[in-house]
């Protein structure tokens, strides 16, 4: 793919830029801005598109705040320690590509360069649940929703950098009743090799995808 502009946020609530990526999206659409990797983190939500199950939630009662979603992809958690990124690329401008895989490419090369040995996971033709990155024993580390409208994509990806993993066990996690989360924090300790900073992991994930 041809270069992508990296924009780096800090921590942004979920909502608010929800309400920014459409405007990103429509910038794109309408070739006033480039394709843009925005990297970023959110206050505790959890996101869930459309095709989850109510059962899948946590209680209402919960403190973490639950937000329907227009991307791919089920329930996911975004919290402090976690990587969000964000792609508004034009994909009529690139040719036929299978985005979702081509992301995940990106973030295995980017997590191999740091250290970490992690695969993705093959999906009968029209399923979606195992899409993500995870090691080679089946703990997922990543998470990636997206969605394309008129040719642009947005949503993208979540990479566990050290978050509170005990949130993962409030709610049925990408659809799956069995899945396992893991961070590279936990992955660090068990490899005994140094956990990156946040620093690093957005450089090594920026150039993977060709983010300058």
């Amino acid at each position: 793919m041809n270069a992508l502009l990296r924009v780096d946020l800090g921590e942004v609530d979920y909502e608010v830029a929800a309400k920014e990526m459409k405007t990103w999206v429509e910038e794109r659409q309408a070739g006033e801005a480039g394709d843009r990797l925005f990297l970023l983190s959110h206050p505790p939500v959890i996101t869930y598109g459309p095709r989850t199950s109510l059962a899948d939630l946590p209680p209402e009662a919960a403190a973490i705040p639950t937000v329907a979603v227009d991307r791919g992809g089920f329930a996911t958690y975004h919290g402090p320690g976690q990587l969000v990124g964000y792609l508004v690329i034009d994909l009529k401008k690139r040719g036929p590509v299978d985005i979702v895989r081509w992301v995940e490419t990106g973030l295995i090369e980017a997590l191999g360069s740091l250290g970490f040995p992690l695969i993705r996971r093959d999906t009968p033709r029209g399923e979606s649940s195992l899409v993500g990155v995870w090691t080679e024993d089946h703990r997922k580390l990543c998470s990636i929703g997206m969605r394309i409208r008129r040719g642009v994509t947005s949503h993208g990806f979540s990479i566990n950098l050290d978050p509170a993993m005990d949130v993962f066990h409030t709610f049925t996690t990408c659809g799956l009743h069995d899945v396992t989360m893991t961070s590279l924090a936990d992955l660090s300790r068990e490899l005994s090799i140094p956990c990156p900073t946040e620093a690093q992991l957005r450089t090594a994930v920026a150039t993977a995808l060709g983010a300058a």
